[in-house]
């Protein structure tokens, strides 16, 4: 996998969704009257994180260790301790590891993952865990005073299996990562009703459910690309 300037490989496509998320984001800080600027840096490195994951480079994953801790500290001070758990604990993790996994599995000499289908015995595996994560975790967040527990429960299912597909290399990490972006949208719009602080967070999953979308078009077209090239 060799290594370059990754923002010179965006198309003009991927550098106009960048560019855009980056303003919706912008704008929604302003309208929040410019407070909790954890809130707009944590916003902003998320959604860079995945325009790079969308091209399936390892730089994506870097990103994403360190928004997890943004996030999560984020999340604390508004008491989603699912979220807050899902993203120190798991998401930030799982990203580290996909690193090494990633860097492990490059695709020729083209700056891209190699793209992996998902095995029966892995998706199988993967329901079971998916279940018992939501069992689990349903009595934690109850237990520690979760606020939406339902919405956070359902939230943490689908980043557990999303960042597992991304881990696998699998394209439908982004399907996935797309149907928690419009959870998680729901989840910050009632934060924001408490406080309008929390609109950058809210407009930061309306760009993450876009870009997602481009993720799982482009890893698809990858995965196509890869299996027919000699």
């Amino acid at each position: 996998m060799r290594f370059s300037n990754p923002f010179a490989d965006l198309s003009r496509f991927e550098l106009l969704l960048w560019l855009g998320s980056m303003a919706l984001i912008l704008a929604a800080f302003g309208l929040a009257g410019g407070r909790e600027p954890l809130n707009l840096l944590s916003s902003l490195l998320g959604v860079t994180s995945l325009i790079f994951i969308s091209k399936g480079y390892v730089f994506g994953e870097v990103l994403t260790v360190f928004f997890s801790i943004l996030y999560g500290i984020v999340s604390y001070f508004f008491h989603y301790y699912g979220e807050m758990i899902t993203f120190m604990g798991m998401t930030g993790p799982v990203a580290l590891f996909s690193i090494f996994a990633w860097l492990r599995h490059p695709y020729a000499d083209s700056g891209e993952v190699e793209v992996s289908r998902l095995s029966r015995r892995q998706a199988l595996l993967l329901a079971v865990l998916a279940v018992a994560v939501t069992v689990v975790f349903y009595f934690i967040l109850g237990a520690l005073g979760n606020a939406n527990l339902l919405v956070s429960t359902i939230s943490v299912t689908a980043s557990f299996v999303a960042s597992s597909l991304a881990f696998l290399r699998s394209p439908y990490y982004a399907l996935v990562y797309a149907v928690n972006d419009l959870i998680l949208i729901v989840l910050w719009l009632l934060a924001t009703l408490e406080s309008v602080a929390y609109l950058p967070m809210t407009a930061c999953f309306v760009t993450f459910f876009f870009n997602d979308l481009y993720g799982f078009y482009n890893w698809r077209r990858m995965q196509h690309r890869q299996s027919v090239a000699p």
